[in-house]
C-alpha cells in the first residue's frame, strides 16, 4: 500500500508523462509539384488551425529511412500523401494533393475517425 505522498506522486508522474498524439504524416519528396502547392496554399497555415493542433504536421521525405516509429505505416511512391497516425497506427490515408478547395473538407474526413 503506497503513502498518501506515494500514491500523490505516482499520479503525478502518470499524468505529466507525455501521451503519443496523432499526426498528419506528409509523404514527400525534392521537386514534387504537388507538394511545393500545399507548401504555398496549407502549409503556412496548418499549425495555425484546428486540424493542425489536433494533429501536427511531420514530413517524411520518401527517399530517406522511414523513422523507426512510422515502421507499421506503409511508404508511398506517390506524394504528396498524407497519412494520419494515432499512437503508432494508421488511422487514414489521403493521397495526391486536391487544392485548397477540397484538402480541409478531406482532412476533416479523416480526423473524424479519431477516437474522442
Amino acid at each position: 500500500m503506497l503513502s498518501g505522498f506515494a500514491t500523490a506522486l505516482a499520479l503525478f508522474i502518470g499524468l505529466s508523462a507525455p501521451a503519443m498524439a496523432a499526426e498528419m504524416i506528409m509523404f514527400e519528396q525534392p521537386g514534387c509539384v504537388w507538394c511545393m502547392r500545399f507548401n504555398e496554399e496549407i502549409a503556412p497555415a496548418w499549425p495555425k488551425t484546428e486540424q493542425g493542433r489536433r494533429a501536427p504536421l511531420r514530413r517524411v521525405d520518401i527517399h530517406q529511412p522511414l523513422p523507426a516509429d512510422l515502421a507499421g505505416i506503409a511508404i508511398e511512391r506517390f506524394t504528396p500523401t498524407f497519412v494520419l497516425v494515432d499512437q503508432g497506427q494508421e488511422i487514414a490515408r489521403l493521397r495526391g494533393y486536391p487544392g485548397d478547395q477540397f484538402f480541409w473538407a478531406l482532412v476533416d474526413d479523416m480526423l473524424a475517425k479519431l477516437e474522442p
